[in-house]
């Protein structure tokens, strides 16, 4: 029941952003269950019942264009570089 809450996405369940944190899968945890699980106890709950692992988001634009990125550096840069 909570597994298949969780892989249903944050944002399904009222979330901004689609991505978990404790607290969030802890309140999941509460509207399906009815019980109020600690910051601990939803660790263990993820890393040890449903073989969940830490991941970080990348910190990466999504809107990140690396073409545009190789022109800025191949132009721009030297240019900038050099000075007036």
């Amino acid at each position: 029941m909570v597994r298949a809450a969780l892989e249903k996405g944050a944002q399904v369940h009222g979330f901004e952003a689609d991505l978990w944190t404790l607290e969030r899968v802890g309140v999941v945890v509460t509207r399906a269950t009815g019980v109020v699980l600690s910051r601990a106890s939803v660790w263990r709950l993820l890393t040890g019942r449903l073989g969940w692992s830490l991941q970080r988001p990348e910190r990466r634009a999504v809107e990140r264009d690396e073409s545009e990125i190789a022109r800025w550096i191949a132009h721009e840069w030297p240019r900038i570089k050099k000075g007036p």
